[in-house]
Formats: structure tokens, sequence, C-alpha cells
């Protein structure tokens, strides 16, 4: 299993930081596609677990929360009809099922319109690109922590019924390197933007969002009774697995930089 991760990792994050650094409508559309995915794989999860959701119209309206997001459309309108259909998907139905309505709602938000906050942050001006590769980096090295910092000695499970694997060990190595990501980069590219106290911050914050949110989507695919929410991606599982901590920290980031003095 290394060598496919290692080989999706060499062709993944080159094309990464291109798309990062090309920004505008090549970004826009690469965060669109993300959470579109996403949905799928998040209806695929509930799907295979036998729990009930209209497929269809998760990845539709997350798609289209997403694009709202990604190109500045018309949230609001987008989430009234959403909610419409729903309903209306539900209500010409033999057996309806308020479960199903509520899921695949929850779904399009969480899977859609959360981590389509990537290129709100890239939207930022001046320094949007800096703080969207600063994002990256810091969750990047959190979850590379978590993982060394877990194995290596953690003792003490953080949530057993959520992920058994995860440890306050790791945890608090990839809290610290999240931090420390942050600092570096206000350091060598972000002085204007950011003082160190609010970089110490920004990291604390993605630290934590970050690792919440891995453990959000670990809630989803446990209770579904999934592993892995696809294969995409060899050696990493699917795409919700490689970009579940974005689900909370991508949004996170942008508002705490988008209300920055």
């Amino acid at each position: 299993m290394l060598l496919p991760r290692i080989l999706t990792a060499l062709v993944g994050i080159p094309l990464l930081l291109y798309l990062v650094h090309a920004g505008g409508l090549a970004f826009s559309v690469f965060a669109t596609g993300l959470a579109a995915l996403c949905c799928y794989e998040y209806a695929l999860i509930l799907r295979l677990g036998g729990r009930p959701i209209q497929s269809a119209p998760a990845v539709l309206i997350g798609a289209a929360l997403a694009a709202c997001a990604a190109f500045g459309g018309p949230t609001d309108f987008v989430l009234t009809a959403g909610v419409a259909l729903v309903a209306l998907v539900e209500m010409v139905r033999s057996v309806r099922s308020l479960d199903r309505a509520a899921l695949t709602l929850f779904g399009a938000a969480f899977a859609g319109w959360m981590p389509a906050h990537l290129a709100k942050i890239r939207d930022l001006r001046p320094h949007g690109e800096a703080f969207l590769l600063m994002t990256f980096a810091a969750v990047w090295s959190m979850d590379t922590a978590a993982y060394a910092a877990g194995r290596g000695f953690g003792r003490r499970p953080l949530a057993p019924a959520l992920s058994p694997k995860k440890t306050w060990e790791g945890a608090a190595a990839g809290f610290l390197a999240a931090i420390a990501v942050s600092v570096a980069f206000q350091h060598w590219g972000l002085r204007d933007a950011l003082s160190p106290a609010r970089a110490l911050l920004l990291g604390a914050v993605i630290g934590i969002a970050g690792q919440l949110a891995d453990l959000a989507e670990s809630m989803v695919k446990r209770d579904a009774g999934v592993k892995d929410s696809g294969a995409l991606l060899p050696g990493h599982g699917g795409v919700l697995d490689r970009f579940d901590s974005y689900i909370f920290c991508a949004p996170a980031v942008y508002y705490y930089v988008l209300n920055l003095p």
C-alpha cells in the first residue's frame, strides 16, 4: 500500500500546487469538482451502509452549493431550491422518510458547501494564495505528525467510538505541527497579513478544526459500517477520505482570515 500512496502523492501534490497558484477559474472548477466527488462518496457510504438518502439530489445540491462558494453564486436561492427539491422528491415517494430528507441535505452541506470554502480562501485578496498554501501545508503536516506520533507512542484513545486508532498523543502532535507551519508561513510570507500571535492562533484553529473534521467523517463511515469512502486515490482511499480535514478547516480558516483587523 505504501508505493501506490507515494505515487498518488507524487502526481497529486504538484497538480494541486499548480491549481492553487493558477487560482481563478482553474481552482474554482477544481474546488467544485472536488466537492461534487465528496458528495457522491458520502451518498455511496450511506447506500452501502443501508442508510436512506436521495443520492442524485445530494450530489446536485452539494455541487451547486460548492459552485456558489467557488464562483460567488446565489447561495440562498440554491439552498432554498434544494430544500424544496428534497421535500418534493419525498412527497411523491410511496414510502416517505424524513430521515432520508435530512441525511440528503446534511450531506450536501457537509461534503459540498463546507470544503468548497477552499476556493473562497484562494479568492481572498491580496494573500489568498499564501493562506491557501499554508492551510494545505498545515493539514498535511498535522496528519503526518498525528499518524507518526500515534503509531510511535500513542497510548490513550482519542475517540474510540468514532476512530479507534486515533490517540490523544497523536492529536497533540498534529495540533503542534499545524501551529508550527502557521508560524513558519507568517515568518516567511505573511508578515504583512498576520502577527505572530494571530499566526499561532490560526495554527491552533487548523489543528483543532482539521482533526474534528476527520472525526466527523469517521462518524459518518462508522455509522454506515464502511471503512473507506472510495478507492479513487490509490493508497489513500476516496476523495472524501483525503480531503475530510478541510470540511471544518476550510470554513474556519476563511472566516478567521476574513475577519482579521
